[in-house]
């Protein structure tokens, strides 16, 4: 905090020494006592010290000039945005009432609660810009004002780097404070009971689900269940479920493998995926969710639904739930999100093609009925036909949900799984579930104040491995754009621009669905190709151009909703470039750039890196019980490829997101700060800011100075090559600009197990170092990911979510007590639990800066 407080006198000398005149003797030698009572004091005053002192003066020329109050406010002071700053002005005499103004610089709001005191928090700026505040006083001594500049310089990230470490607790910075909010499990509607936490629990369809991942936070008005985009203390969180923690779910883990699931638990672990929508309140400065609001949902894999756009009865969605190919039933491992400008909610479908059991045979019907393009789709997608055996995860079906016998025999909760065509089925699929697995891979849209609306899939934007869903700068007259990565190796970045130029009334409109129907259902869906020179593309996959054909010879398109479903065969075809696992994006929201992470690639070989992608190396593991790194690292020690990842940024020609051309750069590369500076460690990462496997990404709301003129950005990390020097953990940046940095050749270097080694060379273009900019926040418990994130509108309670820590354990081995450790609880004595975090500052500031 920047305290101005200003120290007057008055009639008492505090200075001891014999080095100079008092104040009234200099006075008495020049004027007579007469003159000073009208008004000579303050031009005596101005005479010694200069006129900052006192800024009002009566003239001395009659007896019956008003008294003269003698202000102070002192003089020049700084603060970098963000930051709370304190005015405090000192009258001579009594004092009275008086008023601060400001009179130069961004206006700020000033605040209150004692006389001649007020606080604001320093505005957002670019560059160091003054602002200049006058305190005016009308006690019974007369009136008189004086003036006082602060300057604002642009943000910084103030606070202390978190260090890297191994703990079992969520570790912030000095100053900043968490606590726990809504867990696995907690009830969300009357009469459910107290989550035990002991794998008896059940009704996740009235509970918080597992692994909460991405995240938003709607403001509630005070008294009514509307919108209010500037409350801070009443709101929605609405965040995803993306998986489950199995082993810990039930008493004694799973049961039944890939014979015969038992029907409770496999309903158990269906209801825990999905999204969760809870009202949560700050009272008192402290956060708690509301378990029997109105409002509270929860959407699961079971959730009615319905599709819209351009795949919307298509052939390829008929099922027997929906001969129409209309409507389909839930979501499933939803992973980042959207926070939609109108008030609603994206939830991305990210890997669920694992969930899909698909039997030997198969592929011989789709083809007798006509649809052997059919098995291309499904390989291209990841499901290839396989025999039922194995163990969880297999070709079975993650969960092998399909093995279970309902008690109901027309419950198809558990055969909607298995997408084997039935061989004496209709060949349309309007007797099975062939087509279930079509109508996953979907954008969904979810509006969060109307319990009883049916979420929307958007089927414009494309199917795929949905990670994020971001919109850019939304701006009058402009069709906006929504950027998006497809979350697997060497898959690719796409970008989707509506048809409809942005109307910015359209933000507060209640029909919040309608509005998504303006501008996500009719619109042309890209995929980026990146040069080596820095430049970029968007290619349109439109059918009929450029290939996306039906006499194509990879994949015949139909018709555009063909195109749509197939996204990836179209991008194939179109030459995009293939990028290290595309995850999150994320907007700056004052220059219309767009962020993307890449998380890791382990299949990237020097023979496959390009300018965009430019890493091949092997990242060694600390050995147990060893300080050095082994050099080469033995197999089992190291991980391959781009193993720590990098975030890639893009900015589009004309700042505008109709464009379809781009230039690129590299924001940063994840390494160990240990690692070679030239080749590895390319971004100069230090022990205070060195990350791995950037996953999550979120920008400040421009809302607050977070969000304006020098944006904050959050970067959330999903780690396997760096977990054994340090948990996954929250870094905040305040980043430059695409082309801040320059040209650099990388040298690659990668050893495989059979120890052959390759090499190869590549110029890519890399931004400047992050330095002070990039600092680490948090450092998450034993075994998570730190992921989804979001904050209030005045970005004075950042959300955060803990995932799955204690992922490797069991309820015979838990691994981690997460979040009981928060509070003092040993390690193994409870099951983790994933987790909403909320953050704030001791001191009330925003969060970060």
């Amino acid at each position: 905090m920047t305290d101005i407080t200003m120290y007057d006198d008055g009639d008492i000398d505090t200075n001891r020494s014999n080095n100079s005149p008092h104040l009234n003797d200099l006075i008495a030698s020049r004027y007579s006592r007469r003159q000073t009572l009208r008004g000579g004091v303050s031009a005596a005053a101005t005479a010694v010290f200069g006129s900052s002192l006192l800024a009002a003066c009566g003239d001395d020329s009659d007896d019956n000039t008003p008294p003269v109050a003698s202000v102070t406010v002192g003089g020049t002071t700084a603060a970098s945005s963000g930051q709370p700053v304190t005015l405090n002005a000192s009258v001579n005499g009594n004092a009275g009432g008086g008023t601060w103004t400001q009179t130069s610089g961004p206006t700020v709001t000033l605040t209150s609660t004692t006389p001649g005191v007020v606080t604001f928090t320093a505005p957002a700026v670019s560059t160091a810009t003054a602002l200049v505040f006058t305190y005016t006083s009308n006690g019974d001594v007369g009136t008189g004002n004086a003036s006082t500049t602060v300057n604002v310089s642009p943000a910084v990230l103030a606070f202390t780097a978190v260090a890297k470490n191994l703990a079992d607790v969520v570790t912030v910075p000095t100053g900043y404070n968490v606590t726990v909010l809504y867990r696995l499990g907690d009830p969300i509607a009357q009469g459910v009971a107290a989550f035990a936490n002991n794998g008896s629990d059940t009704n996740f369809a009235q509970r918080a689900g597992d692994h909460h991942d991405g995240m938003s936070y709607f403001g509630l008005a005070a008294s009514a269940n509307t919108p209010d985009p500037s409350s801070s203390t009443r709101g929605l969180l609405v965040l995803n479920h993306e998986n489950i923690n199995q082993s810990y779910l039930h008493p004694n883990g799973p049961t039944g493998g890939s014979t015969a699931r038992p029907e409770a638990e496999a309903l158990k672990e269906i209801e825990c995926h999905g999204v969760s929508v809870i009202e949560i309140t700050r009272t008192n400065g402290t956060w708690a969710y509301n378990p029997t609001s109105a409002l509270n949902r929860r959407f699961t894999p079971n959730t009615p639904m319905t599709f819209n756009g351009p795949v919307r009865g298509n052939a390829q969605l008929r099922t027997v739930y929906s001969p129409a190919g209309t409507d389909g039933r839930g979501t499933i491992n939803n992973c980042a999100n959207g926070t939609m400008p109108w008030n609603t909610y994206l939830t991305n479908e990210e890997n669920w093609v694992g969930y899909f059991r698909r039997n030997t045979g198969d592929a011989a019907v789709r083809t007798a009925n006509g649809l052997a393009k059919q098995n291309v789709s499904l390989a291209r997608y990841g499901r290839s036909e396989v025999a039922l055996t194995g163990t969880s995860g297999s070709p079975g079906g993650n969960y092998f949900w399909t093995t279970v016998t309902p008690s109901n025999a027309t419950d198809t909760r558990f055969a909607k799984w298995n997408i084997t065509a039935s061989a004496t089925g209709a060949a349309d699929g309007t007797q099975d579930f062939r087509n279930e697995i079509f109508q996953y891979g979907w954008v969904v849209e979810i509006d969060p104040f109307d319990p009883a609306s049916t979420p929307r899939k958007r089927t414009a934007l494309g199917r795929m491995n949905h990670e994020g869903c971001q919109n850019g700068r939304m701006v009058a007259g402009v069709r906006p754009a929504f950027y998006m990565g497809d979350d697997a190796q060497n898959e690719y970045i796409y970008k989707f621009v509506s048809n409809t130029p942005w109307v910015a009334a359209d933000a507060t409109r209640t029909d919040r669905l309608a509005v998504g129907d303006k501008y996500l259902d009719a619109g042309t869906l890209y995929v980026a190709k990146l040069n080596a020179d820095g430049s970029g593309q968007w290619l349109p996959l439109v059918f009929g151009q450029n290939g996306l054909t039906s006499g194509s010879s990879v994949y015949p398109f139909a018709d555009q909703a063909d195109v749509l479903i197939n996204a990836r065969l179209a991008a194939d075809i179109l030459g995009a470039t293939r990028m290290d696992r595309p995850e999150w994006t994320a907007v700056n929201p004052v220059t219309g750039e767009m962020y993307c992470t890449l998380t890791n690639n382990s299949s990237r070989t020097p023979a496959t890196t390009d300018a965009p992608n430019p890493r091949a190396y092997t990242d060694p593991k600390l050995p147990q019980g060893d300080v050095v790194n082994a050099d080469p690292p033995t197999s089992s020690q190291a991980t391959r490829g781009n193993a720590n990842g990098h975030i890639i940024r893009l900015r589009e020609t004309g700042d505008t997101t109709e464009a379809t051309a781009f230039t690129w750069d590299i924001y940063a590369f994840g390494s160990g700060s240990d690692l070679d500076a030239t080749n590895i460690n390319i971004s100069g990462l230090t022990a205070d800011n060195d990350f791995s496997s950037p996953d999550g990404l979120w920008f400040g709301l421009p809302s607050n100075t977070t969000g304006q003129a020098t944006p904050l950005m959050w970067i959330e990390t999903d780690d396997g090559a760096y977990t054994d020097v340090t948990n996954c953990m929250l870094l905040a940046s305040i980043p430059g600009t695409v082309g801040d940095g320059g040209t650099r050749t990388i040298n690659n270097t990668l050893t495989t197990p059979a120890n052959t080694t390759t090499r190869s060379t590549v110029q890519t273009r890399v931004g400047a170092a992050p330095g002070a900019k990039l600092k680490r926040f948090l450092v998450g418990p034993k075994e998570c990911e730190i992921t989804g994130i979001h904050s209030t509108p005045d970005g004075r309670s950042l959300f955060v979510n803990i995932q799955h820590p204690g992922e490797n354990g069991g309820p015979a081995n838990i691994t981690s007590s997460w979040p009981y450790t928060q509070t003092g609880a040993t390690t193994g004595s409870n099951r983790p639990r994933s987790a909403t975090i909320v953050i704030t500052r001791t001191d009330g500031g925003i969060v970060g800066v």
